[in-house]
């Protein structure tokens, strides 16, 4: 319990500080233990480091800011994210979404690539037989569209799963983000209008449509199963990327936040099957 009640501490600092410069040392500080804890633990569990997460959360905040703020300055966004400078700001940015502040407003839609971590001590899918033992599964937080998914709990999921990126990312954690990147690409574009595309996991994404057809959604998986096999430019080789993906609904009585977030990566675990 004294590991999930220091990630859950260290979680919820990042998010109060976004807008800081913010350090491991500083979180290890504030929650009573090492950097060297919190690290390993953070690695364990996330398998990325504190600043990576740090990192990547700031620039979900930062492309979220450029998004629905299009008459904001590149450089007041990144002061207001702890950047002192444009170009630190954009080196940071291009590392995460792999284009520039600028490019990035071009985009026609924002989806939330990094989402926050889920909160440990409030994850309605940790096993209680685990006996303090950490799930081993990256969640994220969908809390946010809670709301919007009651409003659609008729609707359809395009669940995606990508295709081997451990393997990837043991190449290099940069192929695995720009492999990450090009599956939120694919779904963007075959998405309509009205269609939200979410991350649920390290390599599982859905698609919320705002259909009750099976068919329409059925057609978007297509769409973006028609890509399977095509490339993406990682230090100027080309690499395929493929996706498992499956259609469902959820079929429960009562739409709660677990057996939702169960009910979609049980989908797509026996599709992989």
């Amino acid at each position: 319990m004294q590991r999930l009640e220091l990630l859950a501490c260290s979680l919820d600092f990042i998010e109060r500080h976004m807008n800081e410069t913010v350090r491991a040392e500083d979180i290890a500080a504030a929650c009573y233990c090492s950097k060297s804890t919190l690290e390993k633990l953070f690695h364990y569990v996330y398998h990325t480091s504190v600043h990576r997460y740090i990192t990547c959360r700031k620039m979900m905040a930062a492309a979220r800011l450029l998004a629905e703020a299009p008459d904001a300055s590149i450089l007041s966004v990144a002061l207001e994210y702890g950047y002192g400078s444009h170009e630190a700001f954009t080196r940071a940015f291009k590392d995460v979404w792999n284009c520039t502040p600028s490019a990035f407003r071009s985009r026609e839609k924002f989806t939330e690539t990094y989402p926050r971590f889920v909160n440990p001590l409030q994850d309605p899918l940790q096993d209680p037989s685990q006996k303090g033992d950490i799930c081993f599964m990256q969640k994220r937080d969908i809390s946010q569209l809670y709301e919007l998914i009651q409003k659609r709990k008729n609707c359809y999921f395009v669940c995606c799963d990508i295709e081997s990126l451990m393997v990837i990312n043991q190449m290099s954690r940069k192929a695995g983000d720009l492999a990450i990147l090009e599956t939120i690409r694919r779904m963007d574009e075959a998405a309509g209008e009205e269609d939200i595309v979410f991350r649920i996991g390290g390599d599982e994404f859905c698609l919320l449509t705002n259909s009750p057809q099976e068919e329409y959604a059925g057609n978007l998986a297509e769409a973006i199963r028609s890509h399977n096999t095509e490339t993406f430019l990682f230090e100027g080789r080309q690499f395929p990327l493929s996706l498992h993906i499956t259609v469902t609904r959820f079929e429960g009585n009562s739409l709660r936040y677990g057996d939702l977030f169960s009910s979609l990566y049980t989908a797509l675990q026996h599709t992989k099957a």
